[in-house]
């Protein structure tokens, strides 16, 4: 991987913000603050909150229970120049499972709501659903980075500050949708620069990265883009499974469809496979999706 100073900041950033600070402040409760990295928008990305939550919550577990899903509800929007408070709440322990709640507030409220299992390793049937045909290789695919010049200067540093490599197989919906109405896409993705060994930043990586893109299948659907007049979109919920590990910082194909879109609400759904094939995790996201004169 070769590695520009833009691209190690922008991964060291986001390490930053997923080192945590543990708290001496407690009730029944693990308490760890955090902080946000800078945002055009002001707003903080879901998939940071997502990854800092799991963190807090592997944080109260032995390093060998490794979470393998969580489900959370974004609340309310976060402001990124403020810090956060994770709460941890320790519901189960059990022989081979564990089960823990977070929570991330802002000036005393929680702009998110987790729930999240764990489990030591067990040996078990297996299956997949296998890695799709056809798919072309990142490496003869544009990255989104080639359309900073092209996009709004908001949207353009946006790209420019982003940890991600990401690399649209049908082309990115910035600008306009194009193509096909079509309720799927697939990505590549990886991190911009390497991440320390550690498996459980990257599956806080994965949870970051897990955010980014999947609402596009409803957009595709539609021929809506990011820059479609008036249009807003906001997540609502999130489910994810991980199955196998793989690291966030080696290409990991996004495969994205949207099952149902209807009264202002659109569901997306996504696997992510490594590059070698191995499903790596599942996703499920729903958001709010608000367009004028939509019938």
């Amino acid at each position: 991987m070769t590695v520009d100073d833009n691209a190690r900041r922008s991964v060291d950033m986001l390490l930053s913000v997923l080192d945590l600070s543990s708290t001496e402040a407690r009730t029944t409760e693990d308490i760890f603050t955090g902080v946000s990295h800078p945002m055009p928008t002001g707003r903080i990305y879901g998939g940071q909150v997502l990854a800092q939550s799991l963190v807090a919550a592997e944080r109260t577990l032995p390093e060998e229970r490794v979470v393998h899903s969580m489900h959370g509800y974004f609340l309310r929007p976060g402001d990124a120049s403020n810090g956060l408070t994770f709460s941890v709440d320790r519901i189960h322990d059990g022989r081979s499972f564990s089960t823990r709640r977070c929570q991330a507030f802002q000036g005393g409220v929680p702009i998110f709501s987790m729930i999240a299992s764990f489990q030591d390793e067990d040996p078990g049937i297996e299956h997949a659903a296998p890695f799709p045909d056809d798919v072309p290789d990142p490496e003869d695919v544009a990255s989104d980075m080639e359309y900073i010049d092209a996009v709004h200067p908001m949207t353009g540093r946006m790209l420019a500050d982003r940890p991600a490599d990401i690399r649209h197989i049908d082309g990115p919906l910035m600008l306009e949708a194009g193509g096909e109405l079509v309720a799927h896409q697939a990505v590549w993705m990886r991190l911009r620069a390497p991440l320390p060994d550690a498996p459980g930043l990257h599956r806080a990586a994965l949870a970051y990265l897990s955010d980014m893109t999947i609402q596009e299948s409803i957009l595709r659907r539609h021929g809506m883009s990011w820059s479609t007049p008036g249009l807003k979109v906001a997540s609502l919920d999130h489910g994810m499974w991980w199955h196998r590990f793989g690291r966030a910082d080696e290409w990991m194909l996004y495969v994205q469809e949207s099952p149902n879109a209807r009264g202002g609400r659109g569901l997306a759904t996504g696997r992510v496979y490594s590059r070698d094939g191995d499903l790596l995790a599942s996703v499920a996201q729903e958001i709010m999706i608000r367009v004028p004169d939509a019938g």
